[in-house]
């Protein structure tokens, strides 16, 4: 999704349906498509509730976000935010970045395998992992040398494949709610109810991409009006999308076929509904959405390397461009980073991996605001509520991965330890 850049003339393009169609895009992009089966395998019946969840912890996310970046509109990053409310303590700022860019690293693994799972799938080789692991290498391959080559892409042509995805996604809905069979959602708390949470906090990667709204926060029209409508609005909308898709899922299929079909679930589901055309359908806005989301991240995440190396926070060599003025070196080190992952994790480690670290990047973001609200005017009974529903889902998740995938948590444990060893010596720096 095409997000303007500071600069543009001074022009204020933006309203409220763009930064909704900003958010969106940004959110629909691939979580979806991969989180549906691992909510229902670990909250069964009430996957839906699971989303709606992952849209509570959102929405308190996104207040933090909102008041921070409409008090520095010329900043839009969680790394800044942490650096303006901790200026004696540059290492904290210094860990979010890093922090953040291993986030980027899991989402762009994660959008990679998502890409290869439903491309076997719609070439009906859903069961040959080389054939995914093939088609997730070359996506991604493919958006490093579009990236390294700095193209002007067309932001209309961006925004085709957002509506384009939406529209595959609401016809799919619309159709199965009509053959929705009530017997397939009883009971609903089949697994208990601290299963929603987990569950919750497992897919919370499908719902990062609101941030995107505060990029455009100087090219946004009245954006003390236009900011938080167009965030909470594209979170409701997300949230709507999403929990609709996951009841019309559970209603058409029987779990365990849904469990089955993990890393394609979506696809899966659309059968009994549309047919062959239907598996189509959704295998179709499952590629464009993961490859926008692909190209979208390499390209924040890759500057964002960029300006860290800048400043000393990631290795000089980072801050290298081409002639285009790509950030050439922290293009293919992000791409690299990102593959590995994608062929090396399992779509659980992948995913507990991102969600993980987003919801810690929110918490981070949100001390932030609670050390800034002077500034941000923000309340503190709204940041505090946050802080302690982020931090109950990432308990819940820790405690879900304990107990039922202990070598995911170790696994877990094992990069984020690898990650720290750098990020602690360049925040020292």
């Amino acid at each position: 999704m095409r997000v303007p850049r500071a600069g543009q003339e001074g022009k204020k393009a933006l309203g409220l349906l763009e930064l909704i169609a900003i958010g969106v895009g940004g959110m629909i992009g691939g979580g979806i498509f991969s989180m549906l089966g691992l909510a229902v395998s670990i909250t069964g019946h009430a996957a839906p509730l699971a989303f709606l969840i992952g849209s509570l912890v959102a929405f308190f996310a996104g207040y933090s976000y909102i008041r921070l970046a409409l008090t520095f509109r010329n900043d839009g990053a969680s790394y800044v935010y942490v650096k303006r409310a901790f200026p004696e303590s540059p290492h904290f700022s210094a860990m979010t970045g890093w922090t953040v860019i291993i986030g980027y690293v899991g989402t762009l693994a994660l959008y990679a395998f998502t890409f290869g799972a439903y491309g076997a799938d719609l070439l009906g080789q859903s069961g040959d992992h080389g054939m995914r692991m093939a088609l997730s290498v070359a996506v991604l391959l493919f958006f490093m040398l579009v990236n390294l080559r700095s193209p002007k892409t067309s932001g209309h042509a961006e925004d085709l494949v957002v509506y384009a995805k939406i529209l595959i996604l609401a016809v799919f809905a619309i159709a199965g709610l009509q053959t929705v069979d009530g017997r397939n959602l009883q009971p609903l708390l089949d697994k208990g109810f601290a299963s929603i949470f987990m569950a919750g906090a497992l897919i919370f990667v499908a719902y990062e991409g609101f941030q995107l709204i505060t990029n455009a926060v100087q090219e946004t029209r009245e954006p003390e009006k236009n900011i938080p409508r167009g965030i909470y609005g594209a979170i409701v909308t997300t949230s709507a999308i999403y929990i609709l898709l996951a009841v019309v899922a559970i209603g058409n299929l029987p779990e365990q076929r849904i469990i089955g079909a993990e890393e394609y679930a979506l696809a899966e589901a659309a059968r009994p509904v549309l047919g062959e055309a239907g598996v189509v359908m959704v295998g179709l806005a499952a590629l464009l959405a993961t490859s926008s989301a692909i190209n979208a991240t390499v390209f924040g995440a890759a500057r964002l390397m960029a300006e860290m190396a800048r400043e000393r926070r990631m290795p000089a060599f980072l801050e290298a461009r081409n002639a285009d003025g790509a950030p050439w070196a922290a293009v293919i080190s992000m791409t690299m980073l990102g593959l590995v992952f994608a062929l090396l994790g399992g779509l659980e480690i992948i995913a507990s991996f991102s969600s993980m670290t987003f919801l810690l990047v929110s918490i981070g973001v949100s001390v932030a605001n609670w050390r800034l609200r002077g500034q941000t005017h923000a309340n503190p009974k709204i940041i505090i509520a946050g802080i302690a529903l982020m931090s109950t889902t990432v308990a819940l998740l820790l405690v879900h991965l304990a107990t039922q995938s202990p070598l995911t948590l170790a696994q877990l444990a094992g990069i984020y330890l690898l990650a720290s060893l750098p990020a602690w010596y360049y925040s020292r720096r």
